[in-house]
């Protein structure tokens, strides 16, 4: 590792440990030329994965939008902050465990729905209706009554 004060070509570990999320090793090295001291990080290179849109065109997988979509579905739910999140990113964990280059936005979109049926109903119905793209109130219907196992019940007349 180069010196950063210096340019040195050899600087020395004096110190390695991984980080609290066990995401990266921290290394703590010195410069045996000019003898300061400096930090660095080892991360594991993520796959790029890409996204294929119904238009054709291609993005990367996005983990802050996968966020956003669940967000708008939940908006004013009793959901937190952190329960999206993780919903989030057990969605991108499970694309990138696929080990694939590139995924369709459609399965994209499954796994959200699936992770959003597991957390609230509402949330679930919200995202379908723009995902599913209800053409008839009928379908709209069909996607709610999945979620009620039991029958319904005969209205009361008052």
């Amino acid at each position: 590792m180069r010196c950063p004060f210096c340019q040195e070509p050899d600087a020395r570990v004096i110190d390695t440990r991984e980080t609290d999320d066990g995401t990266a090793t921290r290394r703590r090295r010195i410069c045996d030329a000019c003898g300061q001291r400096f930090t660095t990080y080892e991360r594991l290179e993520s796959i790029s994965v890409m996204v294929r849109k119904r238009d054709g065109r291609r993005e990367p997988l996005d983990l802050e939008k996968i966020h956003m979509g669940i967000r708008k579905a939940c908006s004013k739910r009793p959901i937190t902050e952190q329960t999206m999140a993780d919903a989030a990113q057990r969605v991108e964990a499970a694309i990138r465990e696929r080990g694939v280059p590139e995924v369709d936005s459609h399965d994209v979109g499954r796994l959200v729905m699936d992770e959003l049926r597991r957390i609230d109903d509402v949330a679930y119905v919200r995202f379908a209706s723009v995902y599913r793209e209800f053409e008839d109130v009928g379908r709209f219907v069909d996607a709610v009554e999945e979620l009620a196992p039991q029958p319904r019940t005969a209205r009361r007349q008052t």
